[in-house]
């Protein structure tokens, strides 16, 4: 098993736009030949686009692009410079008098840091499509993840920067990659060892504590203190796989969410996985699920580690030093 880049997989290329004053990007997956896809969505407050064409009933099979936005629902705005950008260049569902480009998509919630009036828009997505290359795998304040922040259980004040991570493993032809933006209500938690990498910070913001006890204290508090959250990534592989089987690999991806996200799902969240095929090397669909949590969660832990600190957002880099 050897790691490699997400960018490796012939027939995707991933591009980043962002402004890092308004704390705010896109991302986007283009894969412009076509390739099947599938979808998970268990996050209580998911703002999602073109997610229904993916259930295994309906007609359409193949996708052309997905965007990872931040600005809230706003940002799903920059889908519509994707769809330009490929309707240029003859890409898209043949419907005769054009081509149109089936780009599916999630946002994450990042207004409360930066300027809330600056948002992925057309421009954007389609300045991410011109930047998309087949060799820069870039991570942290990048795309999606350029405003995404974790830990939020007591408010912006404790705390942390969350980011943009990528992961992907090689098995003999097989490829597994996972794209994420954590913006997660909880705590991220490294498996390798179970410990906290970052979250909610402590009064004196040098330490951290624990989301799910602060939680647990707070049981019979049902006010809504800490909403605008949300984690979205997307599986990609070059296994050939159904429309129903990539819809079971974004299903066992989220089992890395479970391992790395303390608590993850809540209402509070619109936690979605993409998944995309590229249809290139046979594979058994639970050899790919398990690849797909398996690098999700590692996908997560390097957003977080990877993160600078911005506009007053601490990060784990400045954490561990601020700790030694």
């Amino acid at each position: 098993m050897e790691a490699i880049k997400i960018t490796d997989i012939e027939g995707i290329k991933l591009g980043h736009a962002q402004d890092l004053d308004g704390a705010t990007g896109c991302t986007v997956i283009l894969c412009e030949a076509g390739a099947i896809a599938g979808v998970d969505v268990r996050g209580g407050a998911p703002g999602t686009r073109e997610t229904d064409l993916l259930n295994p009933m309906n007609m359409v099979d193949k996708i052309h692009a997905i965007l990872l936005t931040g600005g809230s629902a706003f940002g799903l705005d920059a889908a519509g410079g994707i769809m330009k950008y490929l309707e240029e260049r003859g890409i898209g569902f043949d419907v005769g008098v054009t081509k149109v480009p089936i780009v599916c998509g999630a946002a994450l919630f990042d207004l409360v840091i930066g300027d809330h009036k600056v948002r992925p828009d057309k421009e954007m997505g389609y300045k991410a499509c011109l930047n998309a290359s087949k060799s820069e795998c870039l991570e942290g304040n990048i795309g999606a993840g350029t405003g995404a922040t974790i830990g939020k259980v007591l408010g912006p004040e404790f705390a942390m920067k969350g980011g943009l991570g990528t992961y992907t493993l090689k098995v003999g032809d097989l490829i597994v990659g996972a794209i994420v933006a954590v913006n997660c209500l909880g705590d991220v938690i490294d498996p390798k060892d179970g410990k906290i990498v970052a979250g909610v910070l402590n009064e004196n913001k040098n330490g951290l504590r624990d989301t799910e006890d602060i939680m647990l204290s707070q049981y019979d508090n049902k006010k809504n203190l800490y909403n605008g959250n949300t984690t979205i990534g997307i599986i990609v592989t070059n296994a050939k796989l159904t429309k129903a089987e990539t819809n079971k690999v974004a299903s066992m991806a989220h089992n890395g969410y479970g391992r790395t996200i303390y608590p993850v799902h809540t209402m509070y969240d619109g936690d979605t996985i993409f998944s995309i095929a590229t249809g290139k090397v046979e594979a058994d669909v639970n050899v790919v699920g398990l690849l797909a949590a398996r690098t999700m969660e590692r996908a997560i832990v390097k957003a977080v580690k990877t993160s600078t600190s911005i506009h007053g957002y601490k990060s784990y880099r400045d954490l561990s030093k601020q700790s030694k």
